[in-house]
């Protein structure tokens, strides 16, 4: 909005310097800037307000049972998520080019799944009820959202050029084409948008839940999303770039460039957020945050095509997923076969098998971003790499 009103001013009265508004970088640096302020001016004010509302998180009582001690968290506010996301929303559309399908996408997702977060905090903290908002209805939260983001970009005209294509990593201008997989198994038929759009709903279910499983520690998921997101930043400015996109081989995709404003919102709110999240924290971002940025990372990678890189951009995420699958599974399967479940973590997702071990929650969280910088340089080398 402050884009289209300077855009206007300029045209009307030419005052010097107003300019420098249509570069993306700048309108990147002030919606960073002004989610940062955001979040530090509305922070301590949803703090206070929650706290009044006795809107306190509860602890998993296996951690006590494993020997970890996070009697001192009971009580701290949650839904914490609402700053976070007042600051990437508000911030995106005061810098951002709402005039472009990318942005407007993103926005979506993110509210979209920020409203499920919240209904689950809801019913946890307001009704008192434990298992908050059911599985089945978070899934269909996700497929939904999925869905959504599936069929705008591969039947909406902005994303009519590339709508079935996604980049693979390393090999320069090799892309995985749904229709021509569409063609091989359904006989000739042009129907790739019955795989991509499955492609689509694994990519936004299965983020947005590892975003979620991390949550668990002061500070480790803001921090974490923080990183990821800035290697995000340049892979997005990048492909809506013509002259780098052409140079490191990376596909163009025309208007994809204004979620550079988005992303770094984004990151810097979670920065932000740390101010209050870092340990010992004073709110939690709950379901209403985690649920919201997983589903802007795995939408911001589809819109570039850039999916195929999550795992290894979103390397913690990912094995914290895996850490909880194969717990689960493999206690199920023992359960089976020998009548009692056997695990293979002292405690799962992997974060908390370290604290079982005895490890420190600031030591773990100092090393998952340490490794999180790793594979984000290591993702971004894949530019190169070709």
């Amino acid at each position: 909005m402050l884009y289209f009103l300077i855009q206007w001013l300029e045209g009307l009265f030419h005052p010097p310097g107003f300019q420098i508004v249509e570069f993306i970088t700048v309108r990147a640096t002030l919606a960073a800037i002004t989610a940062f302020v955001i979040v530090m001016v509305i922070g301590p004010r949803v703090i206070r307000w929650l706290e009044r509302k006795q809107l306190g998180e509860e602890v998993r009582t296996e951690l006590a049972a494993n020997g970890v001690d996070h009697s001192h968290k009971r009580g701290t506010p949650t839904m914490g998520g609402l700053i976070i996301v007042s600051a990437i929303v508000i911030a995106t559309l005061l810098w951002g080019d709402l005039r472009e399908v990318y942005i407007w996408l993103i926005l979506i997702a993110t509210l979209w799944m920020a409203a499920f977060g919240f209904s689950d905090d809801y019913i946890k903290t307001i009704l008192k009820d434990k298992a908050g908002l059911a599985a089945r209805m978070k899934l269909t939260g996700q497929i939904g959202l999925g869905l959504l983001v599936g069929l705008v970009m591969y039947f909406h005209p902005q994303f009519q050029e590339t709508r079935s294509l996604t980049e693979l990593p390393i090999f320069q201008n090799w892309h995985l084409d749904y229709n021509v997989l569409g063609n091989t198994f359904f006989g000739g038929l042009e129907l790739g948008w019955i795989l991509f759009i499955p492609m689509t709903i694994l990519v936004v279910t299965g983020t947005s839940n590892a975003v979620n499983l991390t949550d668990g520690l002061d500070g480790l998921a803001a921090g974490i999303t923080s990183i990821v997101t800035l290697g995000l930043i340049v892979f997005v400015y990048i492909s809506g770039h013509q002259v780098f996109s052409s140079y490191l081989g990376v596909m163009h995709l025309p208007g994809s460039g204004e979620l550079t404003i988005f992303m770094s919102a984004m990151a810097v709110a979670c920065l932000g957020f740390l101010w209050f999240n870092s340990y010992p924290a004073s709110v939690f971002m709950g379901d209403t945050g985690s649920l919201a940025l997983g589903a802007a990372i795995a939408v911001a990678a589809l819109m570039i095509k850039k999916e195929l890189l999550l795992p290894l951009l979103c390397a913690v995420f990912f094995v914290e997923t895996l850490s909880v699958i194969i717990q689960t599974s493999y206690f199920r399967y023992t359960r089976r076969k020998e009548g009692a479940g056997k695990r293979i973590f002292r405690m799962a997702p992997l974060h908390h098998h370290y604290e079982v071990n005895g490890m420190h929650e600031v030591k773990i969280v100092t090393r998952f971003y340490l490794v999180t910088i790793v594979t984000v340089l290591a993702t971004l080398l894949t530019l190169r790499i070709r």
